[in-house]
């Protein structure tokens, strides 16, 4: 009887290791990061920073190129893009800033810090519209068409290469 007890948590160890074997052969390990690009954008509306008041995140087809920009005030890495952001705005390109996951007074005090790169800026605090855009972390910027539709997707902060690489792309479609 005592031999088995020994012997226990080797059989719990290969048991454990056949289910998570069984598990892998099972699922697809592909994460698509680019699912979105080349369908329309979610039709989602969220609170502006501004006055509370419900706003679609994506304007009515028709008004140009957008970028989205999800961001968060506890995001070092959206520090590090800011400064394109802010170039990108003197250049006259239309951002639509989505503060992700984040309270409304520190994403205030993020912009008063830094400076206020967007024309319009909305909160995701459950992050609900990030889960239908598929952001799988901040920052993430994406180009929305004149007809509504994901033309490109950045994943991590912009660079000055990266933003005129994703700006380059209307002329291109």
């Amino acid at each position: 009887m005592s031999r088995w007890l020994a012997l226990a948590p080797l059989l719990v160890l290969l048991a454990l290791g056949g289910l998570f074997g069984l598990y892998a052969l099972n699922r697809n390990p592909q994460v698509q990061p680019q699912a979105l690009v080349g369908k329309a954008a979610p039709a989602f509306s969220l609170s502006s920073l501004d006055d509370g008041a419900p706003t679609p995140i994506v304007e009515t087809p028709g008004k140009g190129p957008v970028l989205v920009n999800f961001f968060a005030s506890w995001c070092a890495p959206c520090e590090i893009e800011h400064p394109v952001l802010m170039s990108l705005k003197r250049r006259g390109v239309a951002i639509t800033g989505v503060a992700y996951k984040d309270a409304p007074a520190n994403t205030q005090a993020f912009l008063a810090r830094l400076g206020d790169p967007f024309a319009r800026r909305l909160i995701d605090r459950d992050g609900a519209a990030g889960i239908d855009f598929g952001v799988t972390g901040v920052p993430e910027t994406y180009l929305i068409g004149a007809d509504g539709i994901v033309i490109a997707k950045h994943t991590g902060p912009l660079s000055a290469a990266a933003a005129q690489s994703l700006l380059s792309r209307t002329a291109a479609d």
